[in-house]
């Protein structure tokens, strides 16, 4: 059962389309996994439509050097602007239904995802950015998405089975969304829609007895802090 969830800041801000891209894709694909967070996003969803359908109409306000005189100029104005924009909207309707019927439906089914013999389903939120080459190092895969914010970094992270990730720590947060299969920490056994934040205040070693498919999202490089993979600090931000 999933036990790591968005925080409700998360799925309001989400809601609201507030979210920079890398992580409106980690709450999204979150909620296609979880039924419980799903249902509180459609909500919230509701009632940030409700709240900019709610919001007044801006209204013209005639200056008050206008006059009686010219008052029926204005309303003859305003209604042959009315009768225009009637026949604008017809014209409109007209071409809208003139087009040939779209054959390309969107298409909210989970996507294939194969890495090293294995084959994945991931969430649709990912569909625009699976094209993209995987870079392979011993038991850790990546497949880095171009999601064009400063500083951030977003993946599909694949560990074989029996793979691990050397002890480090945060200099930013890290968010790890898991996708298929399973994986451990100090923290925990994490199962498929977990989705896991963690800051400076966090040090483990994630590993996997069968492999795993995560989500990630980082903006800022690890700090290994345990043997020889203390090295690539110097390079972090080459690597991360």
């Amino acid at each position: 059962m999933i036990k790591h969830h968005p925080t409700q800041d998360l799925l309001v801000n989400h809601a609201n389309g507030n979210l920079p891209l890398s992580m409106a894709m980690a709450v999204s694909a979150h909620c296609s996994l979880c039924d419980t967070c799903k249902e509180q996003l459609a909500q919230l969803t509701a009632q940030a439509a409700d709240l900019v359908l709610a919001q007044p109409k801006t209204q013209n306000v005639i200056s008050g050097e206008d006059t009686n005189s010219n008052q029926y100029e204005h309303e003859g104005t305003k209604t042959f602007a009315t009768q225009n924009a009637t026949l604008d909207i017809e014209a409109m309707m007209e071409r809208i239904m003139a087009q040939p019927v779209a054959t390309n439906i969107p298409n909210n089914a989970p996507l294939a995802v194969q890495i090293k013999q294995q084959h994945y389903t991931v969430p649709s939120a990912f569909r625009q950015h699976l094209t993209r080459p995987w870079q392979i190092l011993g038991k850790v895969s990546r497949m880095r998405f171009d999601v064009d914010e400063m500083g951030t970094r977003a993946s599909l992270l694949h560990i074989d089975a029996q793979g691990e990730i050397p002890q480090h720590t945060h200099k930013g947060y890290e968010l790890t969304l898991l996708l298929a299969g399973e994986f451990s920490d100090l923290n925990g056994n994490y199962v498929p829609g977990d989705f896991i934040m963690l800051d400076g205040q966090h040090q483990h070693s994630p590993k996997t007895v069968n492999g795993c498919l995560c989500y990630t999202v980082l903006d800022a490089p690890l700090h290994f802090t345990k043997g020889i993979s203390k090295l690539l600090n110097p390079i972090g931000e080459l690597i991360y």
